[in-house]
């Protein structure tokens, strides 16, 4: 192998390595807003104080029958 084949072999090395750590921060931060978006849809659930009010018997049952 030649000068200009050694040094083309280290250009594509180092372009593949620069690819891999671009493409793994980019997977990280759209983990991240991932993570940031279901969070934001767990808060905006809202709170079932209104179950409370209902008396004891129902929600007990399931009707499985069609």
């Amino acid at each position: 192998m030649d000068v200009n084949g050694i040094s083309s072999a280290a250009t594509a090395l180092s372009a593949a390595n620069t690819q891999r750590e671009v493409s793994t921060a980019v997977l990280k931060k759209a983990i991240d807003l991932g993570a940031e978006g279901a969070i934001s849809l767990i808060e905006a659930i809202p709170d079932n104080a209104s179950s409370q009010n209902l008396p004891s018997n129902l929600g007990r049952n399931v009707n499985t029958t069609a």
